[in-house]
């Protein structure tokens, strides 16, 4: 088609003037590898910056963006005994501590630290604790109860009984063990601590212990995100 005299002015298009489905993605402006169309503050169609390797896209309600994965399991499982037996109430359990490191035992992630009884979590989070003592009595026939107890602290310095097991016994060489659990939020590891205690340890009675096996002993397990 041609035109008589001058060309006439170009009019912009409208919505109006496209039929549905016709602008095909051949006919948008290229785009990075990796980035995605998203609507912006203002309404727009905006390009969102390519993610991390191993990075998962995220949205907070208003808008999207990439996070770290957060994994398909635990990342984190510790396990502490003690050593060797010992008499007498201990509050905490201070000393006679080792990571278990016999029959295959696997630690998982970033281990947990232990000074002097006191037990200083890697990260945040919402841990699981475990706690399995076992008591003798030693040959004296005495018959008495024993408490186990895991403590938790959350302000760098006041430890509370959070959870407690008790074994109870009479007469010579008898042996019980205590069972006890707790969850434990982790909001902070410089202030969330956590140890242990016995009470009830009267003569002739132990606390049990062994480099071989997890006669009395700790875990922890990290279940996930605060």
């Amino acid at each position: 088609m041609g035109y008589i005299g001058n060309k006439p002015t170009a009019v912009p298009l409208t919505s109006a003037d496209f039929v549905d489905n016709s602008v095909t993605l051949a006919k948008m402006a290229g785009l990075a590898r990796g980035k995605l169309i998203y609507g912006d503050a203002s309404g727009d169609p905006a390009a969102l910056a390519v993610g991390a390797a191993d990075e998962v896209l995220t949205h907070d309600g208003t808008d999207f963006d990439w996070a770290a994965a957060s994994g398909g399991g635990l990342t984190v499982a510790t396990t502490f005994r003690i050593s060797t037996h010992f008499q007498n109430d201990a509050d905490p359990i201070a000393s006679n501590w080792e990571e278990a490191d016999t029959d295959g035992y696997g630690r998982l992630g970033t281990a947990v630290s232990q000074s002097s009884g006191i037990f200083t979590l890697p990260s945040t989070g919402i841990w699981l604790i475990l706690l399995n003592f076992s008591f003798d009595e030693g040959g004296g026939g005495d018959d008495t109860s024993m408490h186990a107890y895991i403590n938790t602290c959350t302000d760098g310095s006041t430890y509370g009984a959070a959870a407690e097991g008790r074994a109870s016994y009479s007469g010579s060489n008898a042996r019980q063990g205590a069972d006890c659990a707790f969850i434990f939020d982790v909001t902070n590891t410089t202030t969330h601590k956590v140890s242990t205690s016995v009470d009830g340890i009267i003569t002739n009675n132990n606390t049990m212990g062994s480099t071989s096996q997890n006669t009395s002993a700790i875990s922890f397990i990290r279940l996930g995100d605060t």
